[in-house]
């Protein structure tokens, strides 16, 4: 590879760390699965209220494979804006009252494009696949800064694909690049499928939900998590839960 001169991280270095990182998370201790999905629905809207700050504008300049992908300018995504105040990638979820449900066999895929994780914020339930792909013509690797499950720091290049699996919910895990400094992404790991992370509009619609009482959250990058709202549903019915984040 052709680095430039400020970038001096090696794929050994990075292999040395993910030998201490490497470790498979702990075994599930959740009782099993009993969940049955409803046909209730949650949707509503978070937004973002008063001053928007300037996005950062993000330097690639230290990777000449990175920097060749983007002719434009490419700015920080921990606070993503719409033009009447939505705000993107915003991880909403039912914090209580929700069962424990069986994990989907479909993978949860997380992409390094164009020397950014697509997506940057995401889902994933306990012990579902989540696949991890570089697209890009460098090196990369994934370190997942977990605290309740085991984390993990895998080098990858161009094609190479990596499966990992969480066994323990967590929220949020922080996911990093330690080749490019930019580079980070958050996921959040739950024992049921009721999540959902906002668009550009800042919409959101969790659905199959049965009939029940329920707390949900919504967590940004930047501002955290919200307070909680309560909210019952009847079998097969409908509510409204809005959220919004703001600048102190």
């Amino acid at each position: 590879m052709n680095w430039k001169k400020p970038l001096t991280v090696t794929l050994t270095s990075l292999l040395l760390l993910g030998a201490g990182c490497g470790k498979k998370s702990p075994a599930s201790q959740l009782p099993p699965p009993t969940g049955v999905l409803g046909k209730g629905v949650i949707s509503g809207k978070v937004t973002f209220k008063g001053a928007v700050p300037q996005a950062a504008k993000i330097s690639m300049d230290a990777d000449p494979a990175c920097q060749a992908q983007h002719p434009n300018p490419v700015y920080d995504e921990s606070l993503v804006v719409g033009p009447q105040g939505g705000l993107a990638n915003v991880l909403v979820y039912v914090k209580e009252g929700a069962a424990v449900y069986a994990p989907p066999s479909t993978a949860v895929t997380l992409n390094q494009t164009a020397c950014l994780y697509q997506p940057h914020v995401f889902g994933v339930q306990v012990n579902q696949p989540l696949e991890i792909f570089n697209q890009d013509p460098t090196l990369h690797n994934v370190h997942a800064v977990a605290v309740t499950n085991d984390g993990f720091n895998v080098g990858e290049n161009q094609n190479d694909k990596t499966e990992q699996v969480f066994t323990q919910p967590e929220m949020p895990v922080k996911f990093k690049c330690d080749v490019h400094s930019w580079m980070n992404c958050y996921g959040g790991v739950f024992t049921h499928p009721f999540f959902r992370v906002t668009g550009k509009d800042g919409a959101y619609q969790i659905t199959g939900l049965p009939a029940g009482d329920y707390t949900l959250v919504a967590w940004q990058e930047k501002y955290g998590f919200s307070a909680p709202q309560k909210v019952s549903l009847k079998d097969g019915g409908s509510a409204s839960l809005n959220f919004s984040f703001g600048a102190p």
